[in-house]
């Protein structure tokens, strides 16, 4: 719909803040830590016991401090600066490294936990020292409950500067690395959970095939997550256009600029975690010569990018059919 300004200009809201992905490096490296400690326990406790659950939690811990390691090269790499042969800047290799994590979670962690279950159902081992194995898996819950809440509250904080729902946010923000951290860590807090249940029904019933159900559940539960996780970072590499509600906040905001008279066109999507590429055809007040339209244009466009969430801006003159 063209945007025409209006006779008596009305109040508007700016349009909604940022997303801040500088604090989703800090949320990385506590999970990181958290999950390189939790994985050397599990592991000890699958040699001790014998475990099927263990084993596959240990498999899951590995995956995600794998994928740690990945999205603090995603964090890093898309923070460069743009260059002559990448004018719209680095901002998709965040997307891109976030993929391979996800890729590592479902290979390393779904499949290998998946295997080891089904392999425990064909020809199943007996285990032991149970107390090792609830002691690593209550540590372990303590440990990613930390990191979790870490994600928990910066996602909740982003959630609230854009005025919506902590879990819809996950949903669709542009920070891979923040849902990423937020989706493994509530998958971890689950997973521990399935593992005491196989660990304590294999201890109770003394049939290893609940243990192994157990590692079969986790795998389940990682895959969903992967397949989820890759999914959203492929709808980010093709290039997702932001919200109704950012778009709308935008076009207001042009439609103050007393220069604009009326917005044709209007096109914005994200070029990386929280910054969008914007283009425009507008319609300027008077008429003016070409030289003092484009000078006018590129003055309006280096307005636009001094604003934290708009990464490249790119302005034209909208034509009388523009709409």
């Amino acid at each position: 719909m063209t945007a025409e300004r209006p006779e008596q200009p009305a109040d508007r809201g700016a349009a909604p803040p940022a997303e801040q992905p500088a604090e989703s490096l800090v949320t990385v490296i506590v999970a990181l830590v958290v999950n390189a400690l939790i994985a050397a326990a599990k592991s000890f406790a699958a040699v001790i016991t014998g475990s099927a659950s263990m084993v596959a939690e240990a498999a899951h811990s590995w995956a995600d401090t794998g994928n740690e390691v990945l999205l603090v090269i995603a964090e890093r790499r898309s923070r460069r600066p743009a260059d002559a042969r990448h004018p719209l800047g680095f901002g998709k290799d965040a997307y891109i490294w976030s993929m391979f994590a996800a890729f590592g979670l479902f290979t390393a962690g779904a499949v290998v936990s998946i295997q080891h279950g089904i392999s425990e159902l064909v020809d199943p081992e007996p285990a032991s020292d149970y107390g090792v194995a609830y002691a690593v898996l209550g540590i372990s819950f303590v440990l990613e409950g930390i990191s979790f809440v870490r994600a928990y509250r910066q996602a909740r904080t982003d959630a609230r500067r854009r005025s919506v729902a902590t879990l819809e946010h996950v949903a669709r923000s542009s920070n891979p690395t923040l849902r990423a951290v937020f989706a493994e860590d509530a998958a971890a807090l689950i997973g521990l959970v399935l593992a005491f249940l196989g660990v304590g029904l294999h201890q109770l019933t003394g049939s290893p095939v609940y243990d192994a159900i157990g590692s079969l559940l986790v795998g389940v539960l990682l895959g969903i997550v992967a397949v989820v996780l890759i999914a959203r970072n492929r709808v980010f590499l093709l290039g997702e256009a932001v919200d109704d509600a950012l778009r709308d906040a935008v076009r207001d905001e042009l439609l103050e600029s007393p220069e604009i008279d009326r917005v044709g066109f209007l096109h914005m999507e994200f070029i990386g975690p929280g910054v969008v590429l914007l283009v425009a055809a507008v319609d300027l007040v008077d008429d003016r010569s070409e030289a003092d339209a484009a000078r006018e244009l590129r003055r309006l466009e280096s307005e636009l990018i001094r604003r934290p969430h708009v990464g490249r801006a790119f302005l034209t003159l909208a034509a009388p059919e523009d709409g």
